[in-house]
């Protein structure tokens, strides 16, 4: 009764609600690479598959600067099923010559018909939309979840835009942010575990990076934008933070594709006081000694956060209450990320402060014209490498990793090393600080995925799977955190979800034996002793 008076209220205070209720099999939230992926494996599995997504583009960060696989730091052969398809797919439009001198400038043995590890955001975006026109996938472009409507443990509506209602038997949550996981009553947190949570040797706030010598306030003593104090950070103790974001900018040196840094509407040179005074007492910096810069094909680069700089594009502090907030103050958080970032990249080409050789060496770029045509040549998607994640019946850890590889319900495998980017800038005195929270822990072995990282509690929901926001531990989130493992766990959610909905068992009494043949159908490899011999490839770089 309670339900039916709800929706007669909604149904008054939004009239265009009135008989608009779409129905499908699976409604997929989020169209990043997972979700595209889990659209297509819910699609070929039978399944009527609604696609939603934020931004005016699908792909998140596979179309928006983010332009390699990370393969350099997994294991070869481990990236399978429909993901490896879409890289095999996008590896047509290139020919062997383009992979030459590429990624670390060193030659990659690629041969026609082998997966594109390396790309452009361009032909990422036109891959997937293909892909998804073949398997003709409903997608909708710039909704927002703004409540989700439930009978118990089952979601039964969702409304988007306040407008729109969509009806599913199972929903997938492929979002960077876990907004409908969130809006579904499931239990999630965001931050660091302490080590003692979960007995994790990489767990917590982690002080291990070196100094550096530079002052950290102002004429008055006042702490600089960006920095913390040291104050209460105990090694080893958890936290609400969560590592740095970042754009990721494509650039080139092409002079028939180069568009030039202007200074942007918000500008604000006093953001970069920081790098000026290092600067004045280090006039032979380089640029990639700020900047990540990764050689693309068709001269592009990719600018990326550069773990040891003074300062580069990760915006300290920027995003410490991003993964629970609105949408409005994410936009706001987005907006200032861009101006950040555009202001920095003019700032080192144009401020008298910058030294000459540095300076000609930025100007030396510009954006890529063929890149994000409606949106000025920059990316689309801020770089989200971790927001919520959800607690569920099981949590993945660092153990399930490096100990405990093996899972009876595995559906994938995972290889990529643990890799947190720095969490925040501690200021240790007036003259000195160290970045801290990078963990880089190389992984020698794949491991495999256990299907319960995608299930919320059974007593919470029992009609949703969250692939990109799945059940862990912060420290095993960053191995896990990777597109291709988050585009294999939207496979994986994709045909659980069709096989549940076929036999009418619920997701969290699947038959796993059923789920792992039809995945192995589908060209998946879900355990280790099947993958045969392997190397990582980072013996490539």
């Amino acid at each position: 009764m309670k339900n039916i008076i709800w929706l007669f209220l909604l149904g008054l205070l939004y009239p265009p609600l009135s008989g608009a209720v779409q129905k499908y099999n699976v409604c997929i939230y989020g169209g990043t690479p997972s979700g595209v992926i889990a659209s297509i494996a819910a699609s070929r599995n039978g399944m009527t598959v609604l696609l939603v997504e934020q931004t005016r583009h699908v792909g998140g960060l596979a179309t928006s600067g983010l332009n390699t696989s990370e393969t350099n730091h997994m294991i070869n052969k481990a990236i399978t099923g429909i993901a490896c398809e879409f890289y095999i797919r996008m590896g047509d439009h290139f020919s062997p010559e383009y992979f030459d001198t590429f990624a670390s400038g060193r030659k990659l043995d690629f041969q026609a018909g082998d997966p594109a590890f390396f790309y452009e955001s361009h032909i990422a975006e036109k891959t997937f939309q293909d892909m998804l026109a073949e398997e003709n996938i409903e997608l909708m472009y710039q909704a927002y979840v703004t409540h989700v409507e439930k009978s118990g443990t089952d979601i039964k509506m969702i409304v988007l835009n306040d407008t729109l209602w969509v009806d599913a038997q199972i929903f997938i949550d492929c979002t960077y942010e876990g907004d409908l996981m969130a809006r579904s009553g499931v239990s999630y947190t965001y931050g660091r575990e302490s080590i003692e949570t979960y007995n994790e040797s990489l767990a917590g706030i982690r002080l291990y990076d070196k100094e550096f010598e530079t002052r950290t306030v102002d004429e008055n003593g006042e702490l600089l934008p960006y920095f913390s104090r040291p104050e209460g950070l105990v090694p080893g103790q958890g936290d609400n933070r969560v590592m740095n974001y970042n754009f990721r900018p494509t650039m080139t040196q092409d002079p028939d594709n180069f568009v030039p840094v202007k200074r942007p509407e918000n500008y604000d040179s006093t953001r970069y006081q920081l790098l000026a005074d290092y600067l004045e007492h280090h006039p032979d910096t380089h640029i990639w000694n700020l900047v990540g810069i990764y050689r693309r094909g068709n001269n592009k680069f990719e600018f990326n956060n550069q773990q040891n700089a003074i300062i580069s594009l990760g915006l300290f502090g920027g995003n410490i209450d991003y993964p629970d907030a609105d949408y409005k103050r994410r936009r706001e958080i987005v907006q200032d990320h861009k101006d950040y970032t555009l202001g920095l990249l003019y700032f080192l080409g144009h401020d008298e402060r910058v030294p000459e050789q540095l300076c000609q060496e930025m100007l030396s770029y510009g954006f890529a014209k063929d890149e994000y045509p409606d949106n000025n040549h920059f990316p689309y998607y801020l770089y989200i490498r971790e927001a919520r994640r959800m607690i569920g019946d099981f949590v993945g850890t660092e153990h399930d990793i490096l100990q405990q590889r093996s899972k009876a319900d595995a559906v994938c495998l995972g290889s990529h090393w643990i890799d947190s980017h720095h969490v925040q800038r501690v200021a240790l005195s007036d003259t000195t600080f160290t970045n801290e929270g990078r963990i880089w822990e190389k992984i020698t072995q794949p491991y495999e995925l256990s299907y319960r990282l995608l299930l919320p509690k059974a007593t919470e929901c029992t009609n949703l799977l969250v692939p990109v926001c799945a059940s862990l531990s912060h420290v095993a989130f960053c191995s896990y955190r990777l597109e291709p493992t988050w585009m294999q766990m939207g496979h994986v959610s994709g045909t659980a979800a069709a096989l549940a909905i076929k036999s009418t068992d619920s997701l969290h009494n699947l038959d796993i034996d059923a789920l792992q043949q039809s995945l192995v159908r589908e060209d998946m490899i879900v355990k280790i002793d099947v993958l045969g011999p392997y190397r990582d490839y980072s013996d490539d770089f």
